[in-house]
């Protein structure tokens, strides 16, 4: 069984920018794809942004070319580095993990709430 522990959430001003990063434990071999999940204030749960074990990303529109995300695989964590920072991205922050097998077995972390405003 995976475990993941999210870090690096807080409050930053618009146009500012902040790194979430993410650590595994337990059965963190069996990890496939990493990534992180948002969800703000009276919405539904959104993806982020993802990447497998040999690297390749997806991302949501409303982040592409702004966040980033990185992995280790050796060290089992994952990163995201968030620039140009918009109220909109206001939102608690969850980490998952899903195996080889697919979403259906995925872990999540607890969240990180990433407060955006002046």
């Amino acid at each position: 069984q995976v475990q993941l522990v999210e870090s690096g959430g807080g409050l930053v001003q618009p146009g500012g920018s902040l790194r979430l990063s993410c650590a595994a434990s337990g059965s963190a071999f069996t990890i496939n794809v990493m990534g992180w999940y948002r969800q703000a204030p009276g919405k539904q749960r959104e993806l982020v942004a993802t990447i497998t074990r040999r690297g390749s990303t997806n991302y949501a529109d409303s982040v592409k070319g702004r966040f980033t995300i990185s992995r280790d695989n050796a060290k089992n964590t994952v990163a995201l580095q968030m620039n140009s920072l918009k109220p909109e991205d206001t939102a608690v922050y969850y980490c998952i993990s899903d195996p080889p097998s697919g979403s259906v077995y995925r872990t999540w972390g607890k969240g990180t709430l990433v407060t955006v405003s002046s």
